[in-house]
């Protein structure tokens, strides 16, 4: 089990920033790769951006430029900083880690955190 504790959402203005936080503890292991997704009312969940152990990174198409992922192996965080925030970017924001043992896969994720871009 890897359990995940996101920080950092709010209420912020167009244009401003924030930075999310994500802690994993637990069987951090087998963790292959860690990120944000994002689901906004009415809409599927999506992937914001994800960071494997090895160091690549992958954004959304919506998101490049603005957001920067990044990692921290040793302390098991990874941190999501978002610039130029628009009114689209609201959305609850979830930690998300990919476990892998073997051939066997399974994805974890956080409660979920508020980010509100206000116009």
């Amino acid at each position: 089990q890897v359990q995940l504790v996101e920080s950092g959402g709010g209420l912020v203005q167009a244009g401003g920033s924030l930075r999310l936080s994500c802690a994993a503890s637990g069987n951090i292991f087998h963790v292959v790769a860690m990120g944000w997704y994002r689901q906004a009312p009415g809409k599927e969940r999506e992937l914001v951006a994800l960071a494997t152990s090895g160091g690549s990174t992958n954004y959304a198409d919506s998101v490049k430029g603005r957001f920067t992922i990044s990692r921290d192996n040793a302390k098991n965080t990874v941190h999501l900083q978002m610039k130029s925030l628009k009114p689209e970017d609201t959305a609850v924001y979830y930690c998300a880690a990919k476990s892998r043992q073997g051939l066997s896969e399974h994805d974890y994720w956080g409660q979920g955190t508020q980010v509100t871009v206000s116009s």
